[in-house]
């Protein structure tokens, strides 16, 4: 295997990352890597808790996916075992544990998505139920002895809870050491992670020592916040892109996000390079140019990196069509209406919305229409015969007829 010299390596690998440490260990691993003619072995471990995917997780996936571009091999670490404990990375309480029948759902689920940016053919998926399930109770004390009280408590928000007095229960201390277990199991070289995983990153580098294999590096990349521009982004928040979005709901959506948030988006959601970034940068300081010529520009490339250009072009056009020009597209998926119905069955059963939930909660904020005019019930029925049009929000239209 040939592999690019390190300074490409080493650009490509910075290019939307928080931090890397240590920075001098990485140059040396890919500098061996380069002289051995062997990949290094790049670890993601992934949380099957909840199994939608959004452009936030697209984030580090994509970074495990650079990995790829370069030669190297990527290990998906899916959770599975980990999940039944519960990651308390980031909660002000303890986790709902998941079975390991529900975790193996959601992962399945969680590889299917992963698709769109990983290479398949060359990743490895792992599951760490694998060796972790196989430990005897005398394993998990010596895994439990590694580690102190003191040490974990340096998690923010381990701290946090302890000090407001939140409980703390003790198998959420093993999350991290767990976490570690599974750097150990691969003997990593690199592990990948957001900002807010630092600390678990960083046990599995102090466990490989302990277990005397050369220590892991840890490259974080940032959390990106949401829609709103304000929390991270989240389904729970409801300011998410999913992965499986269609390219005019991912178009429009990116194009709602807030002026100061392109540059961030460019680097992290369209995984644009430094050239790209540079042109974005003059033109949101040249007063002549509009900073939403920038954000189209921003949609394209989103919608292209999940999709493709064919896609972006029309989704740019349905937008244009639709939401500038106030019209309807072209090609309105319809539902043939056999008997009365409620109009949260209809929306739902075309597949428009992936809940009934979801479908009462937009009539409830106004913003589904039946023939132009607002849907305010809940319980409001479409009957055979005439003709109607649905619009569920700015983008989605569904043609209902007999």
């Amino acid at each position: 295997m040939t592999y690019a010299p390190i300074n490409e390596q080493m650009d490509l690998i910075k290019r939307g990352v928080e931090e890397i440490l240590p920075e001098e260990e990485l140059v040396k691993k890919l500098e061996k890597s380069i002289s051995t003619s062997l990949p290094l072995i790049i670890k993601l471990g992934c949380d099957p808790s909840r199994p939608d995917l959004h452009i936030g997780h697209g984030v580090v996936l994509r970074k495990l996916r650079h990995f790829q571009d370069l030669g190297h091999t990527a290990v998906l670490v899916i959770g599975d075992f980990t999940a039944m404990i519960g990651d308390p990375t980031g909660r002000n309480k303890t986790r709902p544990q998941l079975t390991l029948q529900e975790a193996r759902s959601n992962a399945e689920s969680y590889v299917e998505q992963s698709k769109v940016i990983l290479d398949m053919k060359s990743a490895k998926i792992k599951y760490n139920s694998d060796w972790l399930s196989k430990m005897k109770f005398n394993d998990v004390v010596r895994l439990s002895s590694s580690y102190t009280v003191s040490r974990m408590l340096e998690r923010d928000d381990f701290t946090k809870r302890f000090q407001s007095e939140v409980p703390i229960s003790i198998h959420e201390f093993l999350y991290p050491l767990a976490q570690a277990q599974d750097s150990v199991e691969l003997n990593s070289d690199v592990e990948l992670g957001g900002t807010d995983q630092k600390f678990n990153l960083l046990v599995g580098r102090d466990l490989q020592k302990q277990n005397g294999q050369e220590p892991q590096c840890i490259i974080t990349t940032p959390l990106i916040e949401g829609t709103d521009g304000i929390e991270k982004m989240s389904k729970s928040y409801g300011n998410h892109i999913s992965l499986q979005e269609s390219p005019e709901e991912m178009y429009g959506k990116t194009l709602s996000i807030s002026d100061d948030m392109i540059l961030k988006w460019l680097v992290l959601a369209a995984d644009a390079g430094s050239d790209v970034i540079g042109y974005a940068k003059k033109q949101l300081t040249d007063s002549k140019v509009n900073p939403m010529e920038v954000k189209r520009e921003l949609a394209r490339r989103v919608v292209t990196l999940y999709h493709d250009d064919k896609s972006a072009k029309k989704a740019e056009k349905h937008f244009n069509d639709v939401v500038v020009g106030k019209g309807m597209p072209d090609d309105i998926p319809i539902y043939v209406l056999k008997s009365e119905d409620l109009v949260v069955n209809i929306i739902f059963e075309s597949g428009l919305l992936k809940s009934k939930g979801e479908v009462r909660r937009m009539i409830k904020q106004g913003a589904v229409k039946l023939d132009q005019k607002k849907v305010n019930d809940i319980q409001a029925k479409i009957k055979p015969g005439d003709d109607h049009i649905l619009k569920i929000g700015k983008r989605r239209f569904l043609k209902v007829c007999e």
